[in-house]
């Protein structure tokens, strides 16, 4: 069985800074793709930034510049830097990764959601 658990959310003032994790764990025996989606009441879920295993990234418009995933595969653990917070950036952020459990067949698997709530 695998488990997504992050860490890292709270409450902070805009402009402020917030770091998430989120460490894999489990029958693993690789990791490709890793990210970070989130969720605010009423919306869809969306796509924060991803990284692939040997380190490209991929970023939403609205988090460019402000915002920084890296991983470490060898704790099998992302983060995001979260700077420059907007209340806009209110939302249940999700940690996702597509983790191989057994040869050639990755499957999609999802943390539980850590709330990032940003006032103004």
């Amino acid at each position: 069985q695998v488990q997504l658990v992050e860490s890292g959310g709270g409450l902070v003032q805009a402009g402020g800074s917030l770091r998430l994790s989120c460490t894999a764990s489990g029958s693993i025996l690789g990791i490709n793709a890793m990210g970070w989606y989130r969720q605010s009441p009423g919306q869809r879920r969306e796509l924060v930034a991803n990284i692939a295993f040997g380190g490209n990234t991929n970023y939403a418009d609205s988090v460019k510049d402000r915002f920084t995933i890296s991983r470490d595969n060898a704790k099998n653990t992302i983060y995001l830097q979260m700077n420059s917070l907007k209340p806009e950036d209110t939302a249940v952020y999700y940690c996702n990764a597509h983790i191989v459990t057994f040869p050639g067949f990755p499957t999609e698997y999802w943390g539980q959601g850590t709330q990032v709530t940003v006032s103004s």
